[in-house]
């Protein structure tokens, strides 16, 4: 419930009054509300614990602070040592409701599970709040404290804040007028990829309704990958990887360690993708928290009662390479090396070569790899999950300008409403023209049906046809893409879990790929065939 009193409004929570900021533009918001305790001294590297309560009001007119990190991002708050209450969500509510509870948006941002927060400005919620939301984003673990291995501590702390937070929206969202009934989780790239776990994980059960995915990351360790990523950290730092000697550790080392090891994965990659691609902490399947890949859990129906709807953009990792985020190959023979790496077959590389007949190396090489590590996996969740018995829908981000590529996050300031936000115009190629503001209003009112209905506005997915629809300029487009030469060159490509490089020559280390299956028992409690990863 909420009192007012002139312009100010305050809300309970279960653990206290809270008073944000607002209304303006007609939406209220209220941010660095603490959904779990501080989770540092005794709490380090534990699930989250319940936040403490609190007495009088509590201001909630700033966001709280992020996880240790160092990524200094556009118009977002940095790091700093001593930041700890770090497990906050922040809400966005239309200042006229109407009759009856409104759907409730919740967001998981992304960042490569290392860095990133809830503050970002193209992650403002106001716009999808005026378009009849009540909008909750979250802060949550990332890197070394929310994903690194601790032997005796859960790998997926981060996943397990998400959860936390999600619980929250559970006991205190009808008190700003959402509907605990009908949530909505979403995110993009890592935070897609964590939107994917929690579809699969148990602990998330009845927590969501439906499920927003933009750009879900292939890329999901086993327990064993993620004890060699620690080793190597704790070895930097010259401590022992235990409980012991990792908890000894203050944040501030384990971040900048973490980024040393990332710089050198280029030349001694953990796992052979981090040759390519160096980020070092992924969800980890660990038989507990998340007991197998997502998308092996969702094609066996794990997730059938949950609605879906995942897109994509078509040239994703033209913007990591843009940022410096990937290796660059720009001849035949470093083409046929990555290949190998991914374990990808050769008549793909060919397939690449056929349909791109005037593109260079370095394109052939960016299209591939955007399509190996988000594209298809994202493609293949929506339809594994309609096959399952889910209600699934498909898009891509195909706007293209002559100074603007449809790459990796150019998508999120669109669906957001957030086109004039610091640092979108980076993402999205200049500033935004009309046919950009059309297209950004209707990306958004389709996020807003989804939440509220289930429909976007498009056919969903079914178990023979998979329509698309293409977020496009000037207009958009439906197509089936079931039978397009785009998805027939991935159709015998299988996607597992990362595992550590095996050591030695390039026999042994094609032995070690993306392919292989963990060692440990405890990493394999898949009950889902092979065959549903395909």
């Amino acid at each position: 419930m909420n009192e007012q009193s002139g312009a100010e409004v305050v809300f309970w929570t279960a653990r206290g009054r809270v008073q944000g900021r607002g209304p303006a533009n007609g939406v209220t918001a209220v941010l660095g509300i603490p959904y779990a305790a501080a989770p540092f001294g005794a709490r380090r590297f534990r699930e989250p614990q319940s936040a403490p309560a609190w007495g009088g009001i509590r201001d909630c007119t700033a966001f709280g602070p992020i996880s240790p990190q160092s990524a200094e991002l556009p118009g977002a708050p940095v790091w700093r040592p001593g930041d700890e209450d770090v497990l906050t969500v922040n809400v966005w509510l239309p200042e006229h409701t109407h009759d009856g509870a409104l759907p409730v948006f919740f967001w998981i941002h992304g960042g490569a599970y290392t860095f990133g927060s809830s503050a970002q400005p193209d992650f403002d919620g106001a716009a999808l709040a005026r378009g009849g939301l009540v909008v909750v984003s979250c802060n949550y673990r990332v890197g070394f404290e929310g994903f690194g291995h601790v032997p005796g501590f859960s790998d997926n702390r981060g996943l397990l804040d998400q959860g936390s937070a999600l619980r929250w929206v559970q006991e205190n969202i009808a008190a700003f007028g959402g509907d605990p009934g009908n949530v909505t989780v979403a995110g993009h790239s890592s935070g897609a990829g964590s939107v994917a776990c929690l579809m699969a994980m148990q602990q998330s059960k009845g927590l969501f309704r439906r499920a927003i995915a933009h750009s879900v990351p292939n890329a999901f360790y086993t327990v064993e990958l993620a004890a060699a990523v620690a080793g190597r950290i704790a070895a930097e730092i010259g401590v022992a990887p235990t409980a012991e000697g990792l908890l000894s550790v203050p944040p501030q080392a384990l971040v900048a360690a973490s980024d040393k090891v990332a710089a050198q994965c280029r030349a001694a990659p953990v796992a052979t993708i981090h040759a390519y691609d160096p980020v070092i902490f992924q969800p980890v399947v660990d038989g507990e928290v998340l007991p197998a890949d997502p998308l092996r859990l969702i094609a066996s129906g794990a997730a059938r009662d949950v609605d879906l709807l995942a897109c994509h953009t078509l040239e994703e990792c033209w913007f990591l390479h843009a940022v410096g985020a990937v290796r660059e190959v720009t001849n035949e023979a470093e083409l046929e090396e990555f290949a190998e790496a991914l374990r990808l077959p050769a008549n793909l590389v060919n397939d690449y070569r056929t349909s791109m007949p005037d593109a260079p190396v370095l394109d052939r090489y960016l299209s591939m790899f955007g399509d190996a590590k988000f594209g298809e996996y994202t493609t293949r969740l929506a339809e594994h999950h309609a096959k399952a018995g889910g209600r699934s829908y498909l898009a891509r981000f195909a706007r293209r300008r002559a100074d603007a590529r449809p790459w990796h996050n150019a998508d999120i300031p669109f669906a957001f409403g957030n086109l004039d936000a610091l640092g979108a115009e980076f993402l999205t190629g200049g500033p935004p023209d009309e046919l950009d503001h059309a297209l950004s209003q209707r990306m958004l009112c389709s996020w807003a049906d989804f939440a509220a209905t289930g429909d976007p506005g498009w056919p969903a997915v079914t178990a023979t046809t998979t329509p698309v629809k293409s977020w496009a300029l000037p207009h958009d487009h439906l197509a089936d893409d079931d039978t397009s030469p785009f998805r027939t060159q991935w159709r015998n490509v299988r996607f597992d879990l990362l595992h550590p490089r095996a050591s030695g020559n390039r026999a042994s280390d094609r032995q070690g790929g993306t392919r292989a299956q963990p060692a440990d028992t405890k990493s394999r409690p898949v009950t889902a065939s092979m065959e549903n990863t395909r």
